[in-house]
């Protein structure tokens, strides 16, 4: 049986951070968007309330960026300790 050696580098991480950032550098500019739409029209008025509601939508994203952060290190770690351990007993 042929062994293959799987190569990681840290320089790989930097795709994966830079997306997580600019994620939430859009999200923010985009509520900031959302809020001057909103605020242009008149209160309690359906465009009012929908855009509203699409905002708390849009809002929820947010609040999941520490926990999809937290996913994606914690399956990287876990990916390279499974390669380690299985070169070095495998």
């Amino acid at each position: 049986m042929e062994r293959k050696y799987a190569e990681f580098q840290i320089q790989d991480l930097l795709p994966i951070a830079m997306t997580l950032v600019v994620t939430g550098i859009g999200l923010a500019f985009g509520l900031n968007v959302m809020s001057d739409v909103r605020d242009d029209f008149t209160a309690d008025s359906i465009e009012y309330n929908a855009t509203s509601s699409a905002m708390e939508g849009v809002a929820k994203i947010p609040e999941k960026m520490p926990l999809i952060a937290t996913v994606i290190v914690a399956a990287i770690l876990i990916g390279i300790l499974v390669r380690y351990l299985f070169v070095r007993f495998g």
